[in-house]
């Protein structure tokens, strides 16, 4: 768990994601996080904020363009492409080993009823939850695998895979674009990203809870 937090430490650091890596490595970053198990753990939305921060005030060395809103649509692009990528890696997981949890006997934990309401759920708003899954930690990870297990219509699952992502990285990396350079964002750096993740994720959470 030690670990766990010592990361998320240093990938609040602009400054340290600059030194290892740079925005290469939040491209591996969002990728692994929207579309592998192993990466549910990733902070996609303060790195986002983070990267629209750093395009902001970084030197234009660091990037392919000397304008900074032209370096801003550069990297929303790629991010979106790390984002849509890794969700159909997800759904071709979820996909290709959901005869292993159709066999797989019932347990306390397991029941076949869960998968059940997940493909009913996803036949129904599918689309949806693809999209508001974008803004939701972990569930962000596992959305694409659910989809791909339930068989979620290949079609749908694109068009919402697309468009979740765009939504995603744009309005995010855009906020830190526009607050990047405000001194005191600079100097309250956790407390701004801890903020923006709550805002983003409270809703969404309510919604569920009172829809159960």
């Amino acid at each position: 768990m030690d670990v766990l937090f010592d990361s998320f430490e240093l990938f609040m650091d602009p400054d340290w994601i600059m030194k290892h890596g740079g925005l290469y490595l939040v491209l591996l970053i969002i990728f692994i996080e929207t579309g592998v198990i192993f990466g549910f753990f990733l902070p996609g939305d303060p790195i986002l904020f983070i990267s629209g921060m750093i395009i902001a005030g970084a030197n234009d060395a660091l990037h392919p363009f000397q304008n900074e809103v032209w370096n801003l649509f550069f990297w929303m692009l790629l991010f979106i492409i790390a984002a849509i990528s890794g969700n159909f890696l997800g759904y071709w997981f979820g996909k290709k080993f959901s005869h292993t949890i159709h066999t797989r006997k019932e347990s306390w934990f397991f029941k076949r009823k869960y998968i059940e309401s997940a493909h009913q759920f996803y036949q129904k708003k599918g689309g949806v939850a693809i999209v508001l899954a974008r803004f939701l930690p972990v569930v962000r990870t596992f959305a694409p695998i659910v989809g791909g297990m339930v068989k979620m219509n290949y079609r749908v699952f694109v068009f919402y895979n697309i468009l979740g992502a765009a939504i995603w990285v744009i309005s995010i990396m855009s906020l830190g674009f526009i607050l990047g350079e405000n001194p005191w964002v600079r100097s309250n750096l956790e407390w701004v990203v801890l903020s923006i993740v709550l805002i983003v994720t409270l809703p969404v959470f309510t919604k569920m809870i009172k829809k159960k």
